[in-house]
């Protein structure tokens, strides 16, 4: 199966594997729903690491970005279509790499993004430099370097109190605001908010420095909703449970070794390079499908949540409230859908399906006549 390859992932979970050999996928959503309750409508999905030799046999000299720089990028073109944005992301996207590409988008035209996201506890900040002395010498970029970690005992009495709503809950928290140097070699303010929720501790950060602290903190509790959408595409829909292989594919080394030559360069068949290509391109094409399938789920979910029989179609331990989950609008259309159509005979998809149906035989007359008697 072309793209697979080796991938590390960063995790303070111990129960998940800290490498596994699959395909890395990278998504962009927005924020949709009610107050009651709100979805991760995914807008596009791709392979973003593992498939640079395989696109690069039709053009070697393109250059496939690195899997940070890419949903920045697909976030700004998103952004394009809404107008100004808030980018929530996980820590793993905190990097020079990310902050430099997203000042470079939001120079080139009117759309400005900004990012939420988190930062790693042994995470090194700076403070801004003293102004600059008479005399030789260029000024200094930054200050002080203060690790980040230790500010929850050093300054803990300058933490302050209150409520936010968290994952549905209302919660007292304890948070600290700062607005520091980050970057090696790029050193660029970013607002960080320490927060304490009980025994937890997180450190938060902007690139928006007008955002409030509370805010800050309730925006990335809905960054969550991006797992959420991940587990119902993953169990409800099998938008992973692809399996389109190619014989043209070598097969992979689990174990190789470094300036090791990959399998891939041993393919130089225009036809079975051609293969492999049209392979990534179905795995895309499918999960792609897969990600529509979702986002007309959630959307129908929002819109006609409200109407009983839908509500309280099956049964559920915990019913919902408000709007019913994907797998429940799942499980009615199922069992409604071709009951809709026969209902709404003017529909065009009702149209290609009874022009696609074969209309039962008309059977001889001697037939007939032989079951009259």
């Amino acid at each position: 199966m072309p793209g697979v390859k080796k991938l590390h992932q960063e995790s303070e979970d111990s129960s998940k594997a800290p490498y596994i050999f699959g395909h890395l996928f990278g998504a962009i959503g927005i924020l949709m729903g009610t107050p009651e309750k709100w979805f991760c409508l995914p807008l596009f999905i791709n392979l973003q690491d593992g498939i640079k030799m395989i696109f690069g046999w039709n053009n070697p000299s393109e250059r496939q970005e690195s899997h940070v720089v890419q949903m920045i990028d697909q976030g700004f073109q998103a952004a394009k279509a809404f107008g100004n944005a808030l980018l929530l992301l996980d820590r793993y996207f905190l990097s020079v790499s990310a902050l430099k590409w997203l000042n470079q988008m939001c120079q080139s035209g009117s759309t400005r993004m900004h990012l939420v996201t988190k930062a790693k506890m042994n995470a090194v900040a700076y403070e801004h430099p003293l102004p600059k002395k008479k005399g030789r010498g260029r000024p200094r970029k930054k200050g002080d370097t203060v690790k980040l970690r230790t500010l929850f005992q050093s300054r803990e009495d300058e933490f302050q109190s209150a409520k936010v709503t968290m994952y549905g809950k209302e919660e007292t928290i304890q948070y600290l605001c700062l607005n520091l140097l980050w970057g090696q070699g790029l050193y660029q303010e970013l607002r960080f908010v320490l927060v304490k929720l009980g025994g937890q501790v997180s450190i938060l950060v902007s690139t928006d420095l007008t955002l409030k602290p509370t805010d800050i903190i309730c925006l990335y509790g809905y960054r969550f909703k991006i797992e959420s959408t991940f587990r119902e595409m993953k169990q409800a829909i099998g938008a992973f449970g692809y399996h389109f292989w190619c014989k043209s594919m070598p097969k992979l080394k689990r174990y190789l070794k470094k300036g090791e030559a990959h399998p891939l360069t041993q393919v130089t068949n225009p036809k079975d390079q051609r293969n492999i290509q049209q392979t990534v391109k179905a795995i895309e094409g499918f999960v792609m499908c897969s990600c529509i399938a979702m986002g007309l789920l959630q959307l129908i979910a929002v819109k006609f949540s409200h109407r009983k029989h839908v509500r309280f179609f099956r049964y559920l331990r915990t019913p919902s409230k408000a709007i019913v989950s994907e797998a429940t609008v799942m499980s009615y259309l199922r069992r409604s859908i071709f009951r809709m159509f026969a209902c709404q005979p003017h529909l065009p998809i009702t149209e290609i399906i009874q022009n696609k149906q074969e209309m039962p035989k008309e059977k001889p007359d001697s037939d007939r006549d032989w079951l009259a008697s």
